[in-house]
Order: structure tokens, then sequence, then C-alpha cells
């Protein structure tokens, strides 16, 4: 179940790379419903005010570029009646756009449903309680990471896509991730055999923390393309990093130190016979994590090359992590039935 629950995870991970690649984080103007639905419209007909015609109450229309709520149920009349709207006040976000609005609405369907699996995992876990504690306090501190998660989520709708909160957002999801690779770990019959050195360890750790602060200048950097193509527009892709930042570069070359951290790491733990093949992958995902920035870089961001530069800095947190886990406490676990 932890496993299937840090699968959809990923899943929403995923999802909100598309949304960030796509522009379509304001898609869905309100939180937790869009534009007052619960299955948003697919015409922005559906978002205009008519006469004769019934609107329930929360649903949402643009009017004078404007987002107005409707206070009751009613059916309109002949001609508009501001007494039964009341103005959005949140944000003055008020466009539709049909494709922005349906990758949002995903993104939040993958979130509530990933959201769903952990809260069955964490009941699940009661049982537990009395072989193994952090088992079910973790499964439930993730529950809570969700809902908190999702208030982050609203949040950042709220501040139309502040770049602070996109990467709170982005740190609390790997948050989440942990603590599911921490159950499935806590959980796993299988015995554990890993014994790194001190020097080792540290290392393992550090490389963590390198990845997190690449991630975050990563998140940063994307916010200054975000502004470019508001300037250039969208199929101008060869001018979005026409005259980047100073953090750009730190992030590419910071990349290097990555590397030669990981493989270093990699020839140690083969030539001491550490016993941990998971370093591998964690080599592979960073050469992977390398050619896709080359490629937005030098070949104008090709399709795809952005959800997966960050789904995999994700999976490399994750494999990561899990390395440490095993390295952390090095002891047999019993089977459990």
């Amino acid at each position: 179940m932890a496993k299937v629950s840090l699968f959809l995870v990923y899943l929403v991970i995923i999802a909100g790379a598309v949304v960030r690649m796509t522009g379509s984080g304001m898609g869905c103007p309100d939180w937790p419903k869009c534009f007052g639905y619960y299955i948003p419209p697919t015409n922005e007909s559906e978002l205009k005010w008519q006469p004769d015609r019934l609107f329930e109450k929360g649903q949402v229309i643009i009017k004078d570029e404007s987002l107005q709520i409707s206070k009751e149920t009613f059916t309109t009349k002949s001609d508009f009646n501001s007494d039964n709207w009341e103005l959005y006040t949140k944000h003055d976000y008020a466009i539709f756009n049909p494709w922005h609005t349906w990758i949002e609405y995903i993104n939040r369907l993958f979130g509530a449903l990933a959201g769903l699996a952990t809260l069955l995992l964490a009941i699940a876990s009661i049982k537990f309680w009395k072989k193994k504690k952090r088992i079910p306090i973790l499964a439930w501190l993730v529950v809570f990471g969700m809902v908190f998660q999702a208030w982050l989520g609203a949040t950042v709708v709220y501040s139309v896509l502040e770049p602070a909160k996109i990467t709170v957002h982005m740190l609390m999801a790997l948050v989440i991730v942990a603590m599911l690779l921490y159950v499935i770990y806590l959980a796993n019959a299988e015995n554990k055999l890993i014994r790194f050195d001190n020097l080792t360890l540290n290392l393992s750790i550090l490389a963590i923390g390198l990845t997190l602060i690449q991630i975050v200048m990563g998140t940063q950097v994307r916010q200054f393309v975000d502004e470019q193509i508001d300037i250039y527009g969208y199929d101008a892709k060869s001018s979005w990093l026409k005259d980047p930042l100073l953090l750009f570069y730190i992030h590419r070359s910071f990349s290097i130190l990555v590397l030669l951290l990981n493989a270093f790491l990699a020839f140690r733990i083969t030539k001491l016979n550490l016993g941990h093949i998971k370093i591998y992958w964690v080599l592979f995902i960073l050469l992977v994590e390398v050619f896709t920035g080359i490629a937005m870089n030098y070949l104008n961001f090709p399709f795809a090359s952005q959800p997966l530069h960050l789904v995999l800095a994700s999976i490399l947190f994750g494999v990561q992590f899990y390395i440490v886990l095993d390295a952390l406490k090095p002891r047999k676990i019993s089977k459990t039935s």
C-alpha cells in the first residue's frame, strides 16, 4: 500500500510538472473547485452570464474581465443583476483556457487519488502499533502532509503562482516522498546487510543536501523561464534563455559538483564492496538529468524535456534517501506476517 501511495505521489509530481511546462497553473482560478464546478467547463460560453439560466450557489462567471461568484442558487432574468453576484477577491486573474483548465484539473484529480491512497495506508497501518509504532506514526504524518500540501496548492493559486510558494510546494512533495520511503523501509521484510563507514554515510547525506539545493535553484530558473515566456511567447523557445540570470549558470555548474560527488560515492561503494547497487541508479538518473538540461539549453526545450527534468530530480532524491536509510542504522529486520 505504501508503494502504491508512493507511485501515486510521483504521478502527482509528474502531473504538476506538466502543469508547469504548459503554463496551466491558473487553469482553475479557485480551489478546491474549478470555476465553481466539481467538473470544470469545456467551453467559455459556460462561464458567460446568460438570461433564463440556472446558476448554482458558488458557480463562477467571467464578466468585465473579473470573476463573479453566485451568492445563491437562482435563475437569471432578462438583465444582469449584480445583487446576485459577488466579486472573487482572492486574485484578479480571470482568463479561461480549456486546455489549461483540464490539465490543472487532472493534476488535482491525481492529488485527490494520492490523498485517498495515503489515508487508506494510514488506516491499515494501525495494526502495526504494537509491533512497530513508527509505521503508523509515519503513515499518519503522510496524511497530514498531504492535507498541508493541498493547502499549499491553494495558496499557490491564490498568489497567482508566486515563485517562493511554488518552491515550498515542490519541497513538501519531496518530504512526503521521504516519509513514504521510510514506511516502505520499515515494512520491508528483507534483512538489511548494508554497512557504510562513517565517511561514505556522511557523503551520502551530503549528496542528498546538494540535490535539494539543485532542485531549489532549478525551480527559480524555471520561474525565470516562465517570465521569458510571458515576454516572448510560447513559440519563441530560442529566446527563453537568451539572457539568463546568474543563478542559471550556478545551477548549470553545480550539476558538475553533484555528478562528481555521486561518481566518487559509486567508486567508493564499489571499491569497499559495500553492496549497494542503487548508487548506479543514481548515476544513471544523474546522466539523463544532465542530458535533459543540455537539451533544454541548446536544443530549445524539446517536448517533455522540462517535466522529465523535474521528475528525474524528484526520483533522484528518493533513491538517494533510500540509500541513506539502508546505511544509517544497519540491522537485521525480522520477517513480519
